[in-house]
């Protein structure tokens, strides 16, 4: 005689290769995503850094200066730079402001046009329908 499943194996909904929900309301991610961590040493003359802004929802963003940005004493030049707010591809539903895709995309775009930008992390569905 064959077990019955509970709920938190059967899959209601199954949107693979991207993810999949389960009866029980959990969402398993199947798209695995390499991440670039931040670096304070110049590539391209940016640096970047994280920072997070929603604590209880646990989210960052990532923060992209040009070196002369952050140049301290005499070298410091009184300049003040355009900001670029960045959200991320991916349809609401996957992506990051830390993968392999969009790090170098927004280093490169820093160092051409002389600007800050700020990739934003924000909540994705399915978990959260609207971020």
């Amino acid at each position: 005689m064959q077990q019955p499943m509970d709920s938190d194996s059967e899959i209601a909904i199954d949107y693979s290769p991207r993810f999949r929900i389960y009866k029980s309301g959990r969402i398993e991610r199947l798209v695995i995503r390499n991440f670039v961590p931040p670096s304070l040493i110049p590539t391209n003359g940016v640096i970047s850094k994280d920072a997070v802004y929603s604590p209880e929802n646990n989210l960052s963003l990532r923060i992209f200066l040009p070196e002369k940005a952050v140049e301290t004493g005499e070298e410091k030049k009184k300049k003040k730079l355009p900001l670029l707010v960045y959200f991320h591809g991916g349809g609401f539903v996957m992506g990051s402001p830390f993968c392999t895709m969009y790090h170098p995309f927004l280093t490169s775009l820093v160092a051409a046009a002389d600007c800050i930008a700020v990739s934003v992390e924000y909540r994705r569905a399915p978990e959260h329908p609207i971020p």
